[in-house]
C-alpha cells in the first residue's frame, strides 16, 4: 500500500450551485458546465500520478454522493464533514492518517490546469524530515494545496477562509506553533470573471483540455463582455 495520499475537494456541478461568482458573466447552467469539466480535467491529472492513493471528498447530500460514486476506478468516494472549510478539511486529513497514509495532501477544483509536478513536488518537500507543512500559494492570498504528514489541527482553526488572508494566516499559525512549512510556486484559481481570460487556461499544452475546449468555445463573448464593459 502507498503511503501517500490526495485528497481532492468537489462538489456536484448544480446550477446555482457552483462557480456562482460567474454569474451573470456565465449563466448558471453554463457555470456549472465549466466547474464539471474544471473537476474532469483536475480528476484527470491527478490519477495520473503515480504511487499516490486519490480520495475524493464531496460537498452535498445524497444526490451529490450518487454522482461522484464510481467516477473513477481506484478512487475512494467519501463526503465531507464540518461546519466550515478548515473543519472538513481537518477532518479529510484525519480520515486520511486514519487508514495509515503518511504523506497526505489536499486540492480543490479550482485550478484545472495545476501543472502535476507541483503535486509531486509537494510530496517530495514531504519527504524531508525537516519540512511538517508545504502550501501551494495561490495568487489570492489562499492556497491551492496544503500537505502534512500528520496531523496539526491549529492549522484549519481560527482562519478567515475565503479571503485574501488565508495563507498569511495559515503559515502565522504554523511559525507561532513551531510547524516548519515549505512553499511550492504560486498559481491561480479561476473563480472570476476575469480569471476566464488568463491565456494559460488556452494553452494546448494546460493538461486541461474540457476546460480549455469550453473556454474557447466562449472566448468571443467573454472577451466582448470585458471590451463593452470597460469605462
Amino acid at each position: 500500500m502507498t503511503k501517500r495520499a490526495l485528497l481532492i475537494f468537489a462538489k456536484e456541478p448544480m446550477a446555482g450551485m457552483v462557480k456562482t461568482r460567474l454569474v451573470p458573466f456565465l449563466s448558471p447552467d453554463a457555470a456549472a458546465e465549466l466547474y464539471r469539466c474544471m473537476f474532469l480535467d483536475t480528476l484527470a491529472k491527478a490519477t495520473a500520478i503515480k504511487d499516490v492513493a486519490l480520495h475524493l471528498f464531496y460537498q452535498g447530500g445524497v444526490g451529490a454522493g450518487h454522482y461522484f460514486r464510481g467516477v473513477g476506478e481506484g478512487i475512494t468516494v467519501l463526503p465531507q464533514a464540518g461546519n466550515d472549510l478548515g473543519e472538513r478539511m481537518q477532518n479529510a486529513f484525519l480520515e486520511a492518517f486514519g487508514r495509515g497514509y503518511r504523506q497526505v495532501a489536499i486540492i480543490g477544483t479550482d485550478s484545472p490546469d495545476l501543472p502535476a509536478a507541483y503535486v509531486e513536488e509537494a510530496f517530495a518537500k514531504l519527504a524531508d524530515e525537516h519540512v511538517q507543512a508545504v502550501f501551494g500559494p495561490s495568487l489570492d492570498g489562499g492556497y491551492y494545496l496544503l500537505g502534512l504528514k500528520q496531523l496539526h489541527g491549529e492549522l484549519f482553526r481560527n482562519i478567515a477562509w475565503s479571503s485574501s488572508t488565508v495563507l498569511g494566516e495559515s503559515l502565522a499559525a504554523a511559525e507561532r506553533l513551531g510547524i516548519s512549512a515549505a512553499l511550492l510556486p504560486p498559481w491561480y484559481d479561476v473563480d472570476t470573471a476575469a480569471d476566464l481570460l488568463r491565456p494559460e487556461l488556452l494553452d494546448p499544452e494546460n493538461g486541461a483540455p474540457l476546460t480549455r475546449s469550453f473556454l474557447a468555445s466562449r472566448s468571443l463573448s467573454l472577451s466582448g463582455h470585458f471590451s463593452t464593459s470597460s469605462p
